[in-house]
């Protein structure tokens, strides 16, 4: 895999398959971008678990706050890394050693071990690095250019909408949007 750049089709097709996420280096400051990150995934639909040792034991929007990934009572599909760099290598063996192992490791914006990437590939593990989750998921589903930020990417087609508002917006995921069936169309006038 070339780390310098992803195909949209790969960060989709993780974001649209994982569904529990393990968040280590979680801070419950409200002003931090672990934080904004934590929260924009549970409103996404995503099962976010906190991993901060410091943190342990607390809550964290009704989410219990774990020291290690090891002590997560259940299995979690991606290992969402918000550390230093140097301190990645530890984490992605904690998560080589889980039962079952998590399907993604992915390494927040300005993280890059390709040693640890190189190992989590190894195991059979898609790697992400110096990528936001929030950030792409926001891009892929077209809610970012929805709020006046230019993601480069020019299209006629309006983006799913999950919900109300601008902030449910999806991926492209197997769900009809509302409005009538093809046949109430066919049949009228």
């Amino acid at each position: 895999m070339n780390h310098d750049a992803y195909p949209d089709s790969y960060i989709r097709g993780i974001l649209n398959t994982v569904k529990t996420i393990a968040m280590v280096g979680f801070s419950p400051k409200e002003n931090r971008p672990s934080y904004f990150v934590f929260k924009y995934l549970l409103e996404r639909g995503f099962r976010v678990i906190p991993v901060n040792p410091g943190q342990a034991g607390k809550q964290a929007l009704g989410q219990k706050i774990y020291a290690a990934l090891a002590e997560i009572p259940e299995p979690v599909d991606m290992v969402d890394i918000f550390r230093a760099a140097e301190n990645v290598l530890p984490i992605v063996q904690e998560a080589i050693a889980l039962t079952p192992q998590p399907r993604v490791i992915w390494m927040q914006l300005s993280v890059r071990n390709d040693e640890a990437a190189a190992l989590a590939e190894q195991a059979g593990m898609k790697v992400v690095m110096n990528r936001c989750p929030k950030i792409e998921y926001g891009r892929l589903s077209t809610e970012i250019s929805w709020m006046g930020i230019n993601s480069r990417t020019l299209s006629s087609k309006r983006a799913q909408i999950l919900g109300t508002g601008v902030q449910r917006m999806g991926l492209g995921r197997a769900i009809a949007p509302p409005g009538p069936a093809k046949d109430d169309e066919e049949n009228s006038g």
